[in-house]
């Protein structure tokens, strides 16, 4: 938005809904907003609610995305993430996916995706917007909330977060970490494994994208593999069955108010081609995670060294959550608890693309769900 138009906004913006996040989750939310009704809140308007407006006045909504363009986390993927490497992405519902070359970057083909959709339905998205809190109005539980960003504040009646987990990686701690005199970078950063020949790459964690990357990297020069765990192999089809026991318990951890885990933790690593082939050259020789890092390479369990240029942490990534935090949603357990897609404490707040509905699978049911609780809730008694 230009400058002009923006000090056309006034100081505080109206909304029934918004929609936090514009990735499979956001846009799976803002579809099924639009099925119910919902229009797309005007910017020069006051409170849209029924009962400000009269009982006939469409309910409003509006999505806000930090992200410069469509795509979510998409965007940020690497280039060598193809079509026909990327773990199975679901359709955005309503709209299937084009015809697929399996050779394209994933970033590039998700982000022309989600941009062709997000137009076609003419869903109602700002961009770039970063939300910076979300607070409750007042003390009434059927009041309104107040989610301050960097473009003005919104007064709403609900709120769906849609913020995923990319933004949020996850670094553990290792004693004698910042003395390493190599380079250190997470997976969110990662580009490609040419920018690593003729070095040494240590590679920490035991998900996809450890697995992954250690075939591609192994390709280009030399890798060591390290986890705290021993990885967790499955060979048994991943069947329908399969992933709704593996989600119900990730449900169930957030339903007790327990940090999520992923459902990869839940269902293991899948033996794909790839992998096997990987398998077969000695690449996936899991080690003992090392004991301590020093300046020239990581000391093992053994005790012995081992001389390294550059570590790579697949670590995984948490919830993006921090705008949250005044709403105080967590409990004892360190998590969020959850009924569904709604936070237990707190019914004007739905997560969506956090625990079970983090898979794309998961991510169009639970806009779904969130947006026909909401309804629900607005509706109000009776």
């Amino acid at each position: 938005m230009d400058a002009v138009n923006e000090t056309l906004r006034p100081a505080l913006l109206f909304a029934d809904v918004v929609v936090i996040g514009a990735g499979q989750a956001g846009l799976s939310a803002a579809y099924h907003l639009q099925r119910r009704g919902f229009v797309p809140a005007g910017t020069n308007s006051g409170p849209a609610s029924a009962a400000v407006t009269g009982a006939d006045a469409p309910l409003t909504y509006v999505v806000l995305d930090a992200e410069d363009g469509p795509g979510g986390a998409w965007r940020h993927r690497w280039k060598s993430l193809l079509m026909a490497t990327v773990n199975g992405i679901s359709d955005l519902p309503g709209i299937p996916q084009p015809e697929v070359d399996p050779e394209e970057a994933s970033s590039s083909f998700l982000s022309r995706y989600f941009a062709g959709y997000e137009a076609r339905l003419g869903l109602a998205v700002e961009r770039p917007v970063k939300v910076r809190s979300v607070n409750r109005e007042d003390n009434n539980p059927a009041g309104r909330l107040r989610v301050a960003t960097s473009r003005g504040d919104w007064s709403v009646r609900a709120v769906i977060n849609a913020t995923g987990t990319w933004t949020r990686p996850f670094w553990p701690i290792y004693p004698g970490q910042t003395s390493f005199r190599g380079r250190q970078l997470h997976v969110a950063d990662y580009v490609s494994a040419e920018e690593f020949r003729g070095q040494h790459v240590i590679v920490g964690g035991g998900g996809i994208s450890a697995v992954g990357l250690l075939d591609e990297i192994s390709k280009d020069t030399s890798t060591t593999w390290f986890t705290r765990r021993e990885p967790l192999w499955r060979d048994a089809p991943f069947d329908r069955q399969a992933g709704h026991d593996a989600v119900a318990l990730v449900e169930e951890r957030v339903r007790q108010g327990l940090p999520p885990q992923s459902v990869v933790a839940v269902t293991g690593l899948i033996r794909t081609p790839a992998l096997r082939a990987a398998a077969a050259r000695g690449v996936l020789q899991r080690h003992p995670m090392f004991t301590g890092i020093e300046p020239g390479g990581v000391r093992l369990a053994d005790g012995s060294f081992l001389s390294a240029d550059v570590i790579l942490w697949a670590t995984g990534f948490r919830a993006e959550l921090e705008h949250l935090a005044p709403l105080h949603l967590r409990g004892p357990g360190g998590g969020i608890a959850m009924d569904g897609t709604r936070v237990a404490a707190e019914p004007r707040v739905h997560l969506v693309g956090y625990g079970p509905s983090l898979s794309t699978i998961g991510a169009n049911r639970a806009g779904r769900a969130a947006v026909a609780g909401i309804v629900q809730l607005l509706a109000g008694p009776g």
